[in-house]
């Protein structure tokens, strides 16, 4: 049984950071693909950033590109969200997920093994 688990959200003022967190628990993380998404209130789940089992990055999202850095860790089962200048559009609930089988051209459009709780990012302006 796989398990994400987020941390790291909490409430900030535009043009701080804040570095997400999600510990995978179970066996073989390191061959899954990783992504971040995102939901604001009253809109859909959009995708922000994913890395592949090898470590490729994804292309991420143009809202978020040139400020935001996702990375991994495989000795720690976690992969991370580093988040730089924020602004109050980023205020959203923020999931990790875990895939199998995507790679870093397709892991923007899977549809993700395994969903983390969601940790919530508020930015003030």
């Amino acid at each position: 049984q796989v398990q994400l688990v987020e941390s790291g959200g909490g409430l900030v003022q535009a043009g701080a950071s804040l570095r997400l967190s999600c510990t995978y628990y179970g066996r073989t993380f390191s061959r899954y693909s990783m992504g971040w998404f995102r939901q604001a209130p009253g809109k859909e789940r959009e995708f922000v950033a994913a890395i592949s089992d090898s470590g490729t990055v994804s292309p991420y999202a143009d809202s978020v590109k040139g400020r935001f850095t996702i990375s991994r860790d495989n000795a720690k089962g976690t992969f991370y969200l580093q988040m730089n200048s924020l602004k109050p559009e980023d205020t959203a609930v923020y999931y990790c997920a875990a895939d199998r089988s995507c790679s870093a051209d397709t892991c923007r459009y899977a549809t993700y093994d395994y969903w983390g709780q969601g940790t919530q990012v508020t930015v003030s302006s």
